[in-house]
């Protein structure tokens, strides 16, 4: 779980769009990894859109198969929530990070966010 941690860590770093739920480094879980929406381009925009966002981006990702139940937890703010934990391979959570690239810069386009 630790090294699925350090890959979305890398991931999360490089990235203009998502980040890390948990504010303090060391309250992030290695295993439910809770990432939040943080794009400029719909930050300030209504709860309504993101919420629209967050839907999209995981029927996309269960439209083509690669994730099933990765929206935030209904108490969260709009984001992702990915299993990282030791029944994961490390793999499949690289195989899955250019997927969530893609499913967010198509609901862009869906929703046409620009």
């Amino acid at each position: 779980s630790n090294s699925n941690l350090n890959n979305i860590k890398k991931w999360v770093k490089s990235s203009h769009w998502i980040d890390f739920l948990a504010e303090n480094p060391k309250t992030i879980s290695s295993t439910s990894i809770c990432l939040k929406l943080i794009d400029p381009l719909i930050i300030n925009e209504s709860i309504d859109i993101k919420n629209k966002v967050e839907k999209n981006i995981v029927q996309l990702l269960e439209k083509e198969k690669v994730a099933y139940d990765i929206g935030s937890y209904r108490s969260a703010p709009p984001g992702l929530r990915i299993w990282g934990g030791p029944t994961i391979e490390s793999e499949d959570i690289k195989f899955l990070l250019p997927w969530l690239d893609w499913a967010y810069s198509e609901t862009l386009k869906q929703l046409n966010i620009d």
